[in-house]
């Protein structure tokens, strides 16, 4: 059986096993490693089983998730998501919708703190939607905003798929960082009018706004100052060049416990649960990667990414239409899995065809995670909507994708203006580098 073939039935083959409900990892690391048995022979599948664990487990880059996810945790424990959703929402209790204005704020700042789509979500969605439903917001728009908000957990860093990202491209983290903090403010803000569109044109969804003063509003500041003492310090310091981005996780975490004391919210119980939850989020990270890296070496010599990259150049295609074609592509898998075994699978595939037409790998790696955000909310499946659900179990999922729905216009406005307008993404990058 020809390579190609035998490629491109391990990536069906994949899809299949991820829609049954096999753990993704084991399902890119089985798949990897048949296929290089079948493509080359057995020992040669056996020796890569052999060096990729000691390599990915030997690759220092790899140091900034678990500190970055134990930060995420710790903020959490702190408090910092509550505070973030009470200034939110005073400061934009003026707009219609204010809650759900609010609640995507709040989670465009957590997002800065967190670095995780799914995390995002929970977290937000277990302190907003109880509020919005007391005072008599639509379902609908309830969990719309907090499904789009949740998105941004991965748009603004740090972010965890950005890293991934940064491994497999060769890239800068850092860079990628910066490219991501405009695009992430430009879709707050979307999400934003989108909100306040929709409650304009059906003013049932939410109540009238109820104004909160300008004291109420300085006083829910208080409650940001741990939260811009951490972006600061991490953002601040990698931005400047005075950290490295593993420095910046490190210190990032050692903040985040010294707050969540300073809260007096630091007890065993607290420890043990961010300690579990970031050695489990960071296990099932770990695996994913090294079963995508295992994966990666059978699609290399299979030679399918630079086979459908000389494809796609040959037929001097318009990169508009194969942008549209990838995008298509994302959205299909973002409905079945998770953001980083879609990076993992599509990354080896895509960057040859990008490189080909000459685009910017940070442009394409931020265009990856609109997309993905894109995929994360979009029905038939969307992971958020999922999250959402299992947050409040008496909302139907119907009236959480029709929530969702109007976001997905936004995230495709999104992807138009930065493929029309990428110094929105570069600009910054290209400042800390010097360009």
């Amino acid at each position: 059986m020809a390579p190609e073939l035998i490629g491109i039935l391990g990536i069906v083959v994949f899809l299949v096993l991820i829609f049954l409900g096999m753990n993704i990892g084991l399902a890119l690391l089985l798949i990897g490693f048949a296929g290089y048995a079948l493509v080359l022979n057995p020992a040669a599948a056996i020796g890569l089983l052999r060096t990729v664990p000691a390599t990915q487990a030997s690759n220092y880059a790899l140091i900034v998730i678990p500190l970055f996810i134990l930060m995420g945790n710790f903020a959490y424990h702190a408090g910092l998501s509550s505070a973030l959703y009470n200034a939110g929402n005073k400061w934009l209790s003026r707009l219609p919708g204010s809650l759900a204005c609010g609640t995507v704020a709040a989670c465009a700042g957590f997002g800065a703190i967190c670095g995780s789509c799914a995390a995002t979500c929970a977290t937000m969605g277990t302190i907003a939607l109880p509020e919005m439903r007391k005072y008599g917001y639509a379902d609908r728009l309830s969990t719309g905003s907090i499904a789009m908000g949740g998105t941004l957990g991965i748009l603004i860093p740090p972010s965890t798929p950005m890293i991934l990202y940064g491994i497999m491209a060769q890239t800068s983290i850092g860079a990628l960082f910066a490219a991501g903090v405009l695009p992430g403010i430009m879709m707050a803000i979307l999400s934003i009018i989108t909100i306040v569109l929709m409650c304009r044109i059906n003013p049932s969804l939410a109540p009238a706004p109820s104004k909160s003063t300008w004291k109420e509003k300085f006083a829910s500041l208080k409650g940001l100052v741990g939260v811009i003492i951490l972006f600061g310090a991490v953002l601040g310091g990698m931005f400047s060049g005075f950290f490295s981005v593993n420095q910046s996780a490190a210190i990032g975490a050692f903040l985040a416990i010294i707050l969540t004391a300073i809260n007096k919210r630091l007890n065993w119980q607290t420890i043990k649960a961010a300690l579990m939850d970031t050695v489990t989020t960071f296990a099932m990270t770990f695996l994913i990667l090294i079963g995508a890296s295992v994966f990666a070496g059978f699609l290399t010599i299979t030679k399918i990414p630079m086979l459908l990259a000389s494809a796609i150049t040959s037929a001097n295609l318009p990169f508009g239409v194969v942008l549209l074609l990838m995008t298509v592509v994302y959205i299909i898998l973002g409905m079945i899995m998770d953001e980083l075994p879609m990076i993992m699978l599509t990354v080896p595939i895509f960057l040859p065809i990008i490189q080909s037409y000459g685009y910017d790998f940070i442009w394409f790696g931020i265009y990856i995670i609109l997309v993905m955000e894109l995929g994360a909310i979009a029905p038939p499946v969307g992971l958020n909507c999922f999250i959402i659900q299992g947050v409040s179990k008496d909302i139907s999922l119907g009236t959480i994708y029709r929530g969702a729905l109007p976001f997905t216009v936004t995230i495709l406005v999104g992807i138009v203006i930065i493929t029309i307008f990428p110094q929105i993404v570069l600009v910054l990058p290209n400042l800390i580098r010097g360009g």
